[in-house]
């Protein structure tokens, strides 16, 4: 009978899991007045890596270096190679509180952590406290003061009335052009493109000859406009237009006659062969270097896998064509004042019922924003420290110094590219963020790749189209659900849906439970039979 009973139990509790998540009580985080040295704590910390060694062997050096700084605190590092998957696990563990201590992940993300647990640890407190706030007076290493924080980079960090996370590494878009081809076709390549002049030249490229082959490139292949993140193109054209896709308080603005011209004008030039996404093409580097590609536009980031001397390259060297390498910002509407996004991972602290372990990982937190972590990290592709004292620092402006020097650390459109950023910085926006603004990245992108995949399957892009494409987006994405809710804060006892894959995987632990469930009461049905 207790069996059964707890077997009752359970199977209620998992599929409450399955529906949302964070249903568990945790006191508020109070700072310490000391840390206490003398104990032992264990610190999980969970990062990304896209299988980059140099970067594996920064993060390993910054972890031997704070336990020698704090030889009681030991740390352990996750790394993934998808922020996705860290979402996804973080969801997870929020509902068997089993989150890590510290993990590198996009505020969006961060939003959606929120319960009325108090999960994630607000940062306030710790940032301002004189001892061991941000530069504080016990901290054992130099730590960048809150005033050495770009201020650009640490308001995406704060919603909700509160700063949740700290930037970890900023980084924007960029589009990598092959000026060769721009000029082959008679074009001079402006200082800042539009995006007049970029479908102009696309289409132009996009012409072929009475054998089907491209003119430009005399191959079977060209897509002039590659474009890798749908999400962040949509962002930035409605951004660029006066429009926009959200506000602060988390109301959706999205689905907008301002975006219905846009996606048209996005329909004509996939019509034209002009354009086309990571999505449905490929990386936009690979057709870049096999001269396929005019405007590749992706993250500064990435810009050590373009060029045909990229140190990283995805394709045979029997596939490059040599080409001169130009880099620019996104195409504008107004080249006057330039718009592109500010985009990148940050850093949060979650809470524990032990708060001198969250200080232990508020610790570990400032030592990745110090310069020994900030400058390598930094100098491996093209993101900029989020500090202003990493970015003065005499040993950051040799390096910057120092681009064309070799074709590996100082890649020349790696640097330029990290230049354009830190000269830009001013020009650049960051989003706004609240419970659901991920899924509201989502819908934005994936209208465009909607939109593209239907031309290209010759289906009619009309105004009816675009209604029943808006319908059918807000849905899937679950946006009628966000903006009935609004902008949730922090002490919101409901997350609203959960991401796909954890409501795919603790529903499967539901069932799991309930079909132990059903074979209890079966046996103990066959039981008392044959008792009988």
């Amino acid at each position: 009978m207790k069996r059964r009973l707890l077997a009752f139990m359970l199977v209620p509790a998992l599929l409450a899991l399955s529906g949302c998540h964070g249903t568990r009580g945790r006191r508020a985080f109070e700072v310490p007045e000391t840390f206490d040295a003398f104990r032992s704590y264990e610190i999980t910390f969970w990062a990304k890596n896209d299988t980059n060694k140099t970067q594996t062997a920064i993060y390993q050096q910054a972890i031997e270096s704070f336990q020698a700084l704090y030889p009681g605190i030991t740390v352990t590092m996750r790394l993934y190679t998808d922020y996705g998957k860290i979402y996804n696990d973080v969801i997870t563990n929020i509902a068997t509180d089993t989150t890590p201590n510290v993990c590198i992940t996009y505020p969006d993300h961060i939003a959606t952590y929120f319960t009325g647990d108090n999960v994630v640890a607000p940062l306030d407190a710790l940032m301002d406290d004189p001892a061991y706030g941000l530069g504080g007076s016990e901290i054992a290493f130099d730590a960048p003061t809150r005033d050495e924080i770009v201020s650009e980079y640490l308001a995406e960090c704060s919603f909700g009335g509160h700063t949740y996370a700290l930037p970890f590494m900023r980084s924007t878009e960029t589009c990598y052009v092959n000026q060769d081809m721009v000029e082959a076709l008679g074009y001079e390549l402006p200082d800042v493109l539009t995006w007049d002049f970029l479908w102009e030249v696309a289409d132009r490229a996009a012409e072929k000859d009475a054998d089907g082959v491209y003119r430009l490139n005399g191959q079977q292949v060209m897509i002039p406009v590659i474009y890798k993140s749908t999400d962040n193109m949509m962002i930035q054209l409605l951004r660029q237009s006066g429009a926009g896709y959200s506000d602060g308080d988390g109301n959706v603005l999205l689905f907008s006659d301002a975006t219905k011209a846009l996606l048209f004008t996005i329909a004509d030039q996939v019509r034209q062969g002009a354009f086309s996404t990571f999505k449905i093409s490929s990386y936009p580097a690979n057709f870049l270097n096999a001269g396929q590609c005019v405007f590749a536009i992706d993250s500064t980031a990435g810009s050590t896998w373009m060029g045909s001397d990229a140190p990283l390259m995805d394709i045979s060297a029997d596939k490059v064509v040599p080409f001169r390498t130009a880099v620019r910002m996104v195409p504008q509407i107004d080249p006057e004042h330039p718009q592109m996004i500010s985009q990148g991972p940050s850093v949060c602290v979650f809470n524990k019922a032990d708060p001198q372990e969250v200080l232990a990982s508020w610790l570990f937190v400032q030592y990745l924003l110090s310069n020994d972590v900030q400058i390598p990290y930094a100098e491996t592709e093209g993101y900029v420290p989020v500090t202003e004292k990493a970015r003065r620092s005499a040993e950051y402006q040799d390096y910057l110094a120092r681009g064309g020097e070799d074709g590996a650390e100082h890649y020349a459109v790696k640097l330029a590219a990290t230049k354009l950023l830190l000269d830009h910085t001013g020009d650049t926006f960051v989003t706004p963020v609240f419970n659901g603004s991920a899924s509201l990245r989502d819908a934005a992108g994936q209208l465009i790749e909607s939109v593209a995949k239907s031309v290209r399957r010759k289906e009619t892009v009309d105004d009816a189209y675009m209604e029943k494409l808006f319908d059918n987006v807000s849905s899937l994405c679950w946006l009628d659900q966000t903006e009935a809710a609004g902008a949730a804060q922090p002490d919101s006892a409901e997350l609203g849906p959960l991401p796909t894959a954890s409501r795919l995987l603790l529903g499967g632990l539901a069932a799991a439970w309930a079909l132990m469930l059903l074979y209890v009461i079966f046996t103990n049905i066959r039981r008392k039979r044959r008792g009988n």
